[in-house]
């Protein structure tokens, strides 16, 4: 009774002057439709029953029929039917009598949204006919018996991502009798990368494989010099991540009609992933402090942390780059949007897309840390989504950026993309969206300048190389990397590089050296460092080497810089400094090296254990100077993990973890992490203390769900050792 009482106050909309119904934007609330729709007065002694009426509605929603095993969907942990757009699927009828085609009419009705309307494409009435027509709404009779009849159901490759409801409509002279409402009949329609006609279709099974149903991934990070790797558990199909990622659409207040467009989508999704602005996801954090939450490198996959979302409706604490990519790339792959992560090592910040990062260098050469405001972020984690754009010429549809780490405002909020990779690469910087922001991260040049005496500027160096180095994913069906530097930037220093340079300063992307400057580039030395790979504690040294190609002696005044910075590059202190003389033989070379201590930077060291080197030499004889700057990350220690026992699916098992503490300092509220989608939910397991040197055994039990090959991935995390991860392959058996 409650039910029809609430309805009734809500019949009364408030007024609204600029259109007649609210705005339709939310998938889960829904609206009351009438079981009997008379078309006028009810004849006396009408009785319903009289009529054809809907007994069962039979969905073949298990994973293991039709519908699921042919859209794709079986992976899905979900009782409801889950089918993609634009591809037949079945469903079975069952009424109180035999159906007779001459007599009886009925059709089918899909709602979504509590303010469902035809032209929208949020009320959709689905009639019978003799043939389905490719892409579009339709239903035919596949086969009838005693009182049943199949239906193969056609649904539009343009149709809107969503849970819709379906209510079945018989015509009768008097009016329109309906089926009752019943979740169990409801219809999850995603994206199709398998139909031609949908604007995500991909036409390569191993590129969907990978990209739309792979489950775990694995994540680039380190430095150029040093890359690492990490998995990522995207868990696109573990139960209620799909009713999650279609509240995050609720939450974006994204028009439901706007939601078969997959640009709109990931326009508001990138927006969403972060909380800048609108209270969204996940909570950003780069500062090394992470009270009330927990520490970006204690995740290991995205479940844990868009389920935490969808029931508290609060931003989870805290992500870094790799976070909203991981959990942006969950989003993505369930919905069926092709997706994947990137890495771009060297990413340019903050640099107001001019193109030019600053490096000001003082009188003796040593960098001026007052007024370098720009950064270079070690590497910067972006997605990549598949999609046609027609919203844009010719081709520029396919890869397209998208970024949900909150860095710069994109019309009023924190968002960035989609912009075409196509676009990027040639310069065609003019096409929406946010493509200068991107080109700039991929192709900015560092400036070295140092200002005189008398005011004027001297540019010492500009290294046009060092940004944007390296581009890569993961590579399709195996854990390896795959550079796809080339998709976003021609050869360096080629004409095709000039001319997409040229194009994107044409349309609008600052290039500026500043005026009244004199670059004169010192070309007889030529100068440059290495940095001794070490682990997490140990002592290393930095070798730097000087070549003469000059005839004439030369000596050097040497200054050495070493910091502690966080992977985006922003310095948190100097912890080591060193001037020196070298003298430089004519058309010779000669090295001298830095030794670094474990005990100068361990009470200091950050995260991610990264360095920032930076060596300038001023030639005395001549005035220049030579400026070289490097990242380096410490190799640190990884868990080990293994099972004990069969690894049969249905049946318990057991995981170990393992990792002995390399630190001369005993570690200190140590939390585990272990899961593996399919196999296990998140587990945590707390330890108070691990000794210098000592080894800690943690036995996790769990039933894995189904066979194949599944990954597990394990992290530990503490106050003084972070980004310490392990992970193992377990090919579960068939019970």
């Amino acid at each position: 009774m409650s039910e029809t009482t609430s309805t009734k106050t809500e019949k009364k909309l408030p007024l609204n002057g600029r259109r007649a119904l609210p705005l339709n934007n939310s998938n889960a609330e829904e609206n009351e439709v009438p079981e009997v729709e008379t078309f006028g007065l009810m004849p006396r002694g009408f009785n319903p029953k009289d009529y054809l009426h809907v007994v069962d509605i039979h969905m073949f929603k298990e994973s293991h029929e039709i519908n699921k095993q042919q859209h794709h969907t079986d992976k899905y942990y979900s009782p409801k039917l889950i089918v993609r757009r634009g591809q037949a699927f079945h469903i079975q009828i069952d009424f109180n009598r035999p159906y007779k085609p001459g007599t009886d009419q009925f059709w089918l009705e899909y709602l979504i949204g509590r303010y469902p309307q035809q032209n929208k494409g949020t009320y959709i009435p689905v009639l019978l006919g003799d043939e389905l027509k490719p892409g579009e709404w339709g239903a035919k009779i596949t086969h009838k018996e005693n009182n049943s009849i199949r239906l193969s159901i056609m649904s539009s490759a343009t149709c809107i991502a969503g849970k819709f409801r379906l209510y079945i409509a018989v015509w009768t002279p008097f009016g329109i009798l309906r089926t009752q409402r019943n979740s169990e009949t409801d219809t999850y329609i995603l994206f199709n990368p398998w139909c031609q006609q949908d604007a995500v279709f991909l036409d390569d099974e191993k590129e969907r494989e990978e990209y739309v149903l792979n489950d775990v991934g694995v994540i680039f990070h380190g430095d150029i010099n040093d890359i690492k790797l990490r998995s990522w558990s995207y868990g696109q199909f573990e139960e209620n991540i799909l009713d999650a990622c279609l509240f995050l659409m609720d939450k974006a207040e994204l028009e439901l009609s706007g939601r078969g467009n997959p640009i709109k989508i990931c326009r508001v999704a990138s927006a969403v992933i972060n909380s800048r602005d609108d209270n969204g996801v996940i909570a950003g954090s780069w500062d090394n402090t992470y009270t009330y939450g927990v520490a970006p490198s204690v995740w290991t996959g995205s479940v844990d942390i868009l389920l935490e979302y969808y029931s508290s409706k609060q931003p989870v604490r805290y992500g870094q780059c790799w976070v909203f990519a991981g959990v942006f790339n969950t989003f993505l792959r369930c919905l069926g949007i092709p997706a994947r992560v990137v890495t771009n090592y060297s990413s340019a910040h903050d640099n107001n897309a001019n193109l030019q990062l600053d490096f000001f260098l003082d009188e003796e050469g040593k960098m001026d840390t007052k007024t370098t405001k720009d950064s270079i972020w070690n590497y910067h984690c972006w997605n990549e989504a598949w999609m046609s754009r027609p919203d844009l010429p010719v081709g520029f549809g396919g890869w397209q950026v998208v970024d949900g780490t909150p860095q710069e405002t994109s019309d009023g909020m924190y968002r960035c993309g989609p912009a075409s990779v196509q676009a990027i690469k040639h310069g065609h910087v003019c096409f929406q969206f946010d493509a200068p922001f991107v080109f700039a991260e991929v192709n900015s040049d560092i400036v070295y300048s140092r200002r005189e005496k008398n005011g004027a500027q001297l540019i010492e160096k500009i290294d046009m190389t060092h940004v944007g180095k390296l581009i890569v994913t993961k590579e399709i069906g195996g854990d390896g990397m795959m550079d796809i530097t080339e998709e976003y930037k021609f050869q360096e220093g080629s004409d095709e590089e000039r001319l997409a340079l040229e194009t994107a300063v044409m349309y609008g992307v600052k290039k500026q050296i500043i005026q009244d400057t004199v670059y004169h580039p010192q070309t007889d030395v030529d100068m440059d460092f290495q940095v001794q790979k070490a682990i997490l504690g140990s002592d290393f040294k930095v070798t730097i080497t000087f070549k003469n190609k000059s005839h004439n002696n030369y000596s050097a005044t040497t200054y050495f810089s070493g910091n502690i910075v966080f992977y985006t590059g922003v310095m948190k202190n100097e912890f080591k400094k060193r001037s020196f003389s070298v003298t430089l033989e004519p058309s010779s070379s000669s090295t001298c090296d830095v030794v670094i201590q474990s005990s100068e930077y361990l009470s200091e060291l950050l995260d991610q254990a990264s360095f920032h080197f930076f060596v300038t030499a001023r030639i005395n004889e001549t005035g220049k100077i030579l400026a070289v700057q490097k990242a380096a990350v410490l190799e640190i220690p990884t868990l080990h993990i293994k099972t004990q026992g069969e690894t049969v699916a249905g049946r318990e098992m057991s995981v170990i973890v393992e990792f002995t503490n390399p630190l001369k300092q005993t570690l200190e509220n140590v939390t585990l992490r272990l899961e593996g989608p399919s196999v296990l939910r998140t587990m945590k397991k707390y330890f108070r203390q691990i000794p210098a040197n000592s080894t800690l055994k943690w036995e996790a039990k769990c039933t894995p769900k189904r066979p194949g090959l599944r990954k597990l991935i394990a992290s530990l995390n503490c106050d003084a050792l972070r980004h310490v991860y392990g992970e193992l392959n377990v090919q579960i058996q068939k019970p």
